[in-house]
């Protein structure tokens, strides 16, 4: 009972961070004109019928030293080292740009409802007195902190439900809330004139003049005992790279079926396929347990990579078999798109290694409260062994990942050893795999030639296909971040469309042809106030340097 409440009690420590990163995000900085009488001196955390009162200085000391002073040594099960580092953390916050940022949140359709979950974490507390401590706090050179916003507080005194703390947290992730953040720097640094200036000599987004048609089959790997669902998507004339899309977790073949749609009417062959151990029909297998290998099983990660390899295997005889297929098959140049886990799994077939011994040091030092979807999902592959496991495959010369699931399965050099052109798509409100740990630090890594196409407001789910959603009656995941579909990501999906056809075609030689579409004014020219859109091959400084100071203490 002991271990449990300690558990518990850090549990509420950490939720700390998790409520003041919301708060801050949601209540905003819109009343920047209200200003404090008094800053806040004590802390009151209410658990149940509990209280425990507690100075702010005496808090400050202990993240800044480490050490209990006399009057928190009787809490000393709570102030863990785990916790005196959330106390120090600070998000990092372009004081010109924090009000858009907050202003975009406020819009959004889960404002309201939010706001009313902040009020039962601190209760007795006024929208205007949130208002005027995070205005305060958020002004900061060194950034918000849980004890910036405290100390700037408008109330000698400021009380804490930890329950409906720790019921928030569980809820959110600071790396999302740091990835929203910066969306409004990435829409400023990587701008490049004005829309509407942005003149082309054709828009590769309208289909091309092939007719499609399609085909699925099943094909059975007797070796790894495993069924590979695939559809394929050809045209009369075909030509150029065979083009392998590799959905998500938890996500079947159609996903991306207007992309397959839109490349085979340029002429490419496309083969849309699922992986059995982690598509839509893996989830009545899960077990809902305390460890991440209960949603997936570690193997998944070897047997992704090891599923496009068996595809191109069987689509190799096949193209030499009788038939409508023939001849429609290039396998030995391949463009592999995937989306989250299939981005990893575009990634590790493109020469990126895996990192079993810095993965597992994340998942055994990261706090659980604090992990994302995509680090849940990350942290199965931890159980791997430590040996080295050849997942490249030589066939594969492009590799473009959407959304993808990285975080820490490459380590910090794992990615360096992709060798072929890369494009990453990453979107600012994506809590599932949010922007700086899953797409914006990788990207750092990769080798050039790179593209990165950065959506900001988007979500995970926001290059899905709607006839794909509308079909399966699939729900977006339960996130206080709604996710973006239909009409307003409809630019975004015709920026992806361009976007990847200019990009498949650089092997191709009309690569100068469809080079303009490759740059930021392209990318610009679809930009909506909803979804402003940018594309870039190198991130500038500005931006690295931000989010690589961002939350740290």
């Amino acid at each position: 009972m002991k271990f449990k409440l300690n558990w518990f009690r850090q549990k509420i420590a950490a939720a700390w961070w998790g409520v003041t990163i919301t708060s801050a995000s949601l209540v905003g900085v819109a009343a920047l004109n209200a200003s404090s009488a008094s800053a806040a001196e004590r802390l009151i955390l209410r658990l149940g019928p509990f209280e425990q009162s507690m100075a702010i200085s005496d808090l400050e000391k202990f993240a800044r030293t480490g050490e209990l002073p006399a009057a928190l040594k009787p809490y000393a099960p709570i102030f863990t080292p785990q916790v005196q580092e959330i106390l120090s953390r600070r998000l990092k916050l372009d004081p010109s740009l924090a009000g858009k940022l907050v202003d975009n949140i406020l819009r959004s359709p889960d404002a309201e409802q939010i706001v009313k979950q902040i009020g039962l974490a601190i209760p007795n507390s006024t929208v205007e007195q949130l208002q005027a401590g995070l205005a305060i706090a958020m002004r900061q050179a060194n950034g918000l902190s849980v004890l910036s916003f405290l100390r700037a507080y408008p109330a000698e005194t400021i009380t804490v439900d930890a329950t409906a703390a720790a019921s928030i947290a569980l809820q959110l992730n600071t790396s999302y809330w740091q990835s929203q953040a910066l969306g409004p720097l990435l829409e400023k640094e990587l701008a490049v004139g004005t829309p509407g200036t942005f003149h082309f000599s054709f828009d590769p987004a309208i289909p091309g003049s092939q007719e499609v048609q399609q085909q699925t089959l099943m094909l059975q790997d007797q070796t790894r005992k495993r069924t590979i669902p695939v559809d394929i998507y050809w045209a009369k004339d075909t030509s150029g790279a065979l083009i392998v899309i590799s959905p998500g977790f938890a996500a079947d073949r159609t996903f991306l079926a207007y992309l397959a749609q839109h490349l085979a009417s340029y002429g490419f062959t496309v083969a849309a396929l699922e992986h059995p151990g982690s598509n839509v029909d893996a989830l009545s297998k899960i077990s809902l347990g305390g460890k991440p290998s209960d949603l997936m099983a570690p193997s998944e990660f070897l047997a992704r990579p090891q599923d496009v390899s068996f595809l191109l295997d069987e689509l190799a005889n096949l193209n030499q078999q009788p038939g409508v297929l023939q001849g429609k098959f290039n396998t030995q140049e391949v463009s592999v798109i995937g989306h989250s886990l299939g981005g990893y799994t575009a990634l590790a077939l493109a020469g990126a290694k895996l990192n079993i011994t810095e993965l597992r040091e994340f998942c055994q030092t990261q706090d659980s409260l604090l992990k994302v979807g995509a680090d849940w999902i990350q942290c199965a592959a931890a159980e791997l062994p430590d040996s080295e496991v050849q997942l490249q495959d030589q066939r594969v010369k492009q590799a473009i990942a959407l959304n993808p699931t990285i975080g820490q399965l490459f380590g910090n050099k794992g990615l360096s050893q992709v060798n072929v052109p890369t494009l990453i798509l990453t979107s600012t409100d994506d809590a599932i795999t949010p922007a700086i740990n899953h797409q914006l630090e990788p990207f750092t890594q990769l080798p050039k030639p790179k593209y990165l196409i950065a959506a900001i407001n988007a979500t995970h789910l926001s290059v899905s296909n709607s006839a794909h959603q509308n079909q399966n009656n699939s729900n977006p995941p339960k996130t206080l971040a709604n996710e973006k579909l239909g009409e307003e990501t409809k630019k975004l999906q015709q920026l992806l469309q361009g976007t990847t056809l200019a990009f498949i075609k650089q092997l191709t030689p009309e690569a100068k042809t469809y080079q303009e579409f490759l740059t930021p004014e392209y990318a610009q020219s679809l930009s909506t106030t909803e979804i402003p859109l940018r594309l870039t091959k190198e991130l500038p400084e500005s931006v690295t340097s931000w989010f690589k100071t961002a939350a740290k203490p």
